[in-house]
């Protein structure tokens, strides 16, 4: 009987304050959904910084004939300094590989990272193409002295780390995170808002069957359970949505990105994706039921 009549009572709750509780709904989806993408963001930077870390090298390019750098004075490093600058590199503390890239190796990578710009390509000959050192150092965090070691050496003609081209980048993603978690947080407390003020409605609108139910004896929790009811199935439908917008945009961008940005090992998972929406489930209910219970302690008069 109990039981029946506080979902008799929720269901009253939820047709009286329809309207409100509409837009808890959406604005619960629409919270959740923001906090959930800048969760799924934070993991996705965090995989791609793990994949880059482990693939960035040192690229150290060699002169060649007519190179324009002034440590080159316009002359192709000779097989004897490339042998010794070899031997230089590998004995440096902090590397872990080198590799040597002669032109037509170069020219085929070159064709094969443009290969949907043919005129770019068709343009370019092996010949323009510059011999290097691909250099992999143990810690992707301690770069720096070896290319100090690097630089300055005959035959080098300049040293590129790509840890310092893709930096940048990561430091959007990571702004884009902290926005995206920003707004949701802003959403997460009008959607309290939004909660309370149903609640606080939906109060007033039945003070006389709560006022009968306190003279006959029923409880504080009681009386308030429906109220929260109401918040948590306002939660748990806003969840629901707000997962269905990860999904979605798990498919129709992280998947995508991870096309150009990433390799197999650094695509964002389902597992993941299953954990923000539990988390972000769990979050919205709770918020539900905290914020209707503030606003009953301060507004319900029985």
């Amino acid at each position: 009987m109990r039981a029946n009549f506080i979902f008799s009572e929720v269901w009253i709750g939820l047709r009286r304050n329809l309207t409100m509780t509409i837009a808890v709904i959406i604005t619960v989806a629409v919270g959740m959904a923001m906090l959930g993408v800048g969760l799924m963001i934070n993991a996705q930077v965090g995989l791609m910084k793990g994949y880059w870390g482990n693939q960035v090298e040192i690229s150290v390019f060699l002169c060649t004939k007519g190179t324009a750098m002034p440590s080159c004075d316009g002359k192709a490093i000779t097989q004897a300094q490339t042998k010794a600058l070899h031997d230089h590199i590998k004995a440096t503390a902090g590397v872990a590989d080198v590799t040597f890239e002669d032109q037509p190796t170069a020219y085929k990578n070159f064709k094969d990272a443009y290969s949907s710009n043919e005129p770019f390509v068709k343009a370019v000959q092996v010949e323009d193409m510059p011999q290097s050192f691909r250099v992999k150092v143990a810690d992707p965090d301690n770069y720096q002295s070896v290319i100090q070691a690097v630089q300055g050496q005959p035959g080098v003609a300049n040293v590129v780390d790509h840890k310092e081209l893709i930096g940048p980048f990561f430091q959007m993603l990571d702004k884009l995170a902290y926005y995206a978690l920003g707004v949701a947080i802003i959403l997460v407390l009008a959607a309290a808002l939004l909660i309370g003020n149903t609640v606080r409605l939906s109060a007033f609108n039945r003070r006389r069957e709560t006022g009968i139910m306190r003279l006959v004896g029923a409880s504080n929790l009681y009386i308030q359970l429906p109220f929260v009811m109401e918040g948590v199935i306002a939660g748990l439908i806003g969840g629901v949505f707000a997962a269905v917008i990860l999904i979605v945009t798990k498919v129709l961008l992280f998947e995508e990105l991870g096309k150009f940005f990433t390799g197999p090992t650094a695509q964002l998972g389902w597992d993941t994706v299953a954990e923000t929406i539990t988390y972000t489930m769990i979050i919205g209910v709770l918020i539900c039921i905290l914020a209707s219970f503030v606003t009953l302690r301060r507004y319900l008069r029985v």
